[in-house]
């Protein structure tokens, strides 16, 4: 196996997911060399639509982000011709990955247990969902920014005197994705050892609830609930964004250590002597007195230079840096974490591997770009495909 095929080389994915956390998922394995076949229906992934912005092609950005290097089919699960399709894509897969609202593959006699474990011992089924299949909230739909709000992320995200804020991003959905990534290759490591597959529950609240750390681990040790604290940790002092002469800068400050040398750069070594700021506990203790204290020495200074000094000195802290200064700075080229391909534009795979690293093969597939070669592929003949396409099952 050359560096070039990938750690996951020869492994075959099929992927019905939309939106995000699936395609998330499954493009993380595709970077790192699986074949994933991405079926959408016929009328797309919805995330084609959620623009602006779109591409020359129409597409939404949205969904390029998330399906490169895929092979992309258009069928009509919902008839059984376009189900036998399926069938026959999953006679050699390892993995199959889908989002559809539980119960949705047992009415169509595709149960894991019933229908396609046993069919198919070796299969590895990844179940995205929004609250599971089961329990008082069991089947129903989630998205994102419900499951934010419902899982207590939004409780917890915002200014101390503001009201509850949606994370700037679909933490969930992408947690979501990075969890049933995990629980695919957990499940292809048991399966080298007993030689069977298995079903994988991934559901968005639990991905949400697993997030609240450390307000649950919080609220268990002393009963309180947690409150929103802006950029401020709830247990680290000083750990926020605090005003400089320019601009602001987020201080990480984790021990005693870092605490005196960021003092000492900032011409305030007497503050690490300070009683009320001796420890990490007489710190949070002093919030309030502390960062007063410290933005009168950071007043200063320059943000940017700053911010510099202090992270070679070994004190954790950086600018706070819009997304198109992220996008060209020097540390994110240098990390190959933008992606270029023709006129597609991505982020990198943020998992290097030294013998087999991602590759980036394909840009997002246009819908049904692959639909004709694919099925080929599995020998359905001409006439078969052209009927087919014509009757809209397939495109």
């Amino acid at each position: 196996m050359s560096a070039i095929d990938g750690a996951l080389h020869g492994l075959k994915v099929i992927d019905l997911s939309r939106v995000l956390g699936g395609p998330y998922c499954t493009q993380a394995l595709a970077d790192h060399g699986a074949q994933v076949i991405k079926l959408e229906p016929p009328v797309g992934d919805e995330t084609r639509t959620w623009g602006p912005p779109f591409d020359a092609s129409d597409t939404a950005w949205y969904f390029n982000g998330v399906n490169r290097n895929k092979l992309g089919i258009s069928v009509d699960l919902s008839c059984e011709e376009g189900r036998a399709v399926l069938w026959q894509l999953l006679e050699d897969a390892d993995v199959l990955v889908e989002n559809f609202k539980p119960g949705t593959l047992a009415r169509w006699g595709m149960d894991f247990e019933r229908d396609l474990q046993p069919r198919f011992p070796r299969l590895i089924h990844c179940a995205v969902s929004g609250f599971g299949p089961d329990g008082p909230l069991g089947g129903l739909p989630g998205y994102d920014a419900a499951i934010q709000a419902m899982a207590g992320l939004m409780s917890v995200n915002g200014e101390r005197d503001g009201g509850p804020m949606r994370v700037g991003l679909p933490i969930v959905d992408m947690v979501t994705g990075l969890n049933a990534l995990a629980g695919i290759l957990l499940a292809l490591a048991e399966r080298e050892k007993s030689g069977r597959g298995q079903s994988i529950d991934i559901a968005l609240y639990d991905c949400g609830v697993s997030l609240l750390h450390p307000h649950l681990p919080n609220y268990f040790g002393s009963g309180k609930v947690p409150q929103r604290s802006g950029n401020a940790h709830p247990n680290i002092a000083p750990y926020d964004s605090y005003q400089t002469g320019t601009a602001p800068i987020f201080l990480a400050v984790g021990n005693d250590r870092q605490f005196a040398r960021l003092c000492a750069h900032v011409g305030a070594a007497g503050l690490a002597q300070d009683a009320r700021f001796a420890d990490n506990r007489s710190r949070c203790a002093h919030r309030a007195e502390l960062k007063v204290a410290l933005e009168a020495q950071l007043a200063r200074f320059d943000c940017e230079t700053l911010a510099q000094d202090l992270i070679h000195s070994g004190v954790p802290c950086g600018p706070v840096l819009s997304v198109d200064v992220v996008a060209r700075h020097p540390h994110t080229l240098h990390r190959q974490m933008v992606v270029e391909l023709g006129e597609y534009r991505g982020t990198g795979s943020p998992i290097k591997l030294s013998r087999t690293p991602a590759t980036y093969r394909n840009a997002p597939p246009a819908l049904g770009a692959d639909t004709d070669a694919v099925l080929a592929s599995l020998g359905i003949d001409a006439d078969t495909r052209r009927r087919l396409f014509q009757a809209g099952i397939l495109k």
